[in-house]
């Protein structure tokens, strides 16, 4: 009996919220000082390190192996802990992404560039290091 996983979920990530840097930036969201906006983002990133291993966490939930190859943990698999593992790994790996997204939104508002520009940046930056952002 093969296992089939369920596909993950999709999740809609919301907008990043306006962020401002001693007044560079759209209003009607956060406002920081140039003092404060670097200790603002180590705490972001600092979540984001412990975000990424709660997913990595959720993978492994949501790939279990059925412990035996009967009717009763293939059941168990297909339709409780897979379906449920899948969800939860959607929900992480959502976290993950919106984090990604408020550090990238926190450092163009303190570099003074558009997103864009810093997402530019930040992927010209991990290619040069081999890395994903």
């Amino acid at each position: 009996m093969g296992e089939q996983q369920p596909e993950q979920p999709k999740i809609e990530l919301p907008p990043v919220p306006p962020i401002q840097v001693d007044g560079y930036g759209p209003g009607g969201g956060y406002k920081f000082d140039a003092d404060q906006i670097d200790g603002v983002i180590k705490q972001w990133e600092d979540m984001l390190v412990d975000l990424q291993n709660d997913r990595d966490h959720a993978h492994n939930i949501a790939y279990v192996k059925a412990p035996g190859d009967e009717v009763a943990s293939h059941t168990f698999i297909n339709n409780g802990a897979g379906p449920s593992g899948q969800s939860l790994l959607a929900q992480h790996q959502a976290m993950v992404d919106y984090t990604v997204n408020f550090i990238r939104a926190l450092r163009a508002a303190k570099n003074k560039i558009t997103v864009e520009e810093q997402k530019a940046a930040d992927d010209a930056n991990a290619a040069g290091k081999g890395q994903g952002v």
